[in-house]
């Protein structure tokens, strides 16, 4: 019988699927203040006084300058690379008057219609989804095997 698993080994699997983006407690202390941000935004308030000039509202918060150019530029993917949590950045969304729907949709690089086609066809293939070492290792085959 083997002891306990490490918990950074068990985490770092995660990091091996294309795509995914675990919330860990780790990113939950990195992305701290950008999920404040997007809390604040559940108040009429701040959703107009952010909506009126968001680099000064941004500029409150203790947000780093990619955090910041991640919420300007509305990029959900990497603002969950800064440590922001999807439920927490609907807020953004929702004060930007867009659906979940279509911020997944620009997540995966579609439109809100795309996306919600693939949905309901059943979702993305997981062929190619499954490790970014396998697809790594395969590119890296069909290289050797072209030359």
């Amino acid at each position: 019988m083997s002891g306990p698993r490490d918990i950074h080994e068990y985490l770092a699997e995660f990091e091996d699927i294309p795509g995914t983006r675990v919330f860990t407690a780790k990113r939950a202390r990195q992305g701290y203040w950008l999920n404040q941000f997007a809390m604040s935004l559940m108040k009429e308030e701040n959703r107009t006084r952010f909506l009126a000039d968001e680099r000064a509202y941004l500029d409150e918060w203790q947000l780093t300058d990619a955090a910041k150019a991640a919420v300007i530029a509305r990029d959900y993917n990497a603002m969950i690379d800064e440590g922001g949590n999807i439920y927490f950045l609907s807020k953004l969304f929702s004060t930007d008057r867009k659906s979940f729907q279509f911020a997944a949709g620009s997540m995966t690089g579609m439109t809100q219609e795309e996306y919600a086609e693939m949905m309901l066809k059943g979702g993305r293939s997981p062929e190619g989804q499954r490790s970014i070492k396998a697809n790594a290792a395969a590119r890296a085959g069909e290289t050797k095997e072209t030359h």
